[in-house]
């Protein structure tokens, strides 16, 4: 599980039993603001991995998988 996703379920445990406060609620706006970010540079590199496949370009595609395994793994 990435860090961040981590500290999300911490925050989100935690609201459900009191309200956060200011602090915990700006983590919780940078921890969101990082997912969307990985969840965006993820797709991104798929669907450029799908272009790679269909017009052909093998070496392409095995860098942006590359990538995508770093990004994931």
């Amino acid at each position: 599980m990435w860090i961040v996703h981590q500290r999300m379920a911490e925050l989100w445990v935690l609201n459900r039993r009191r309200p956060l406060t200011n602090e915990e609620m700006t983590e919780m706006s940078h921890c969101l603001e990082a997912n969307v970010q990985r969840a965006w540079e993820i797709a991104k590199l798929k669907n450029l991995s799908l272009l790679a496949s269909m017009t052909g370009d093998v070496e392409w595609q095995h860098e942006l998988c590359a990538k995508l395994d770093r990004l994931t793994g």
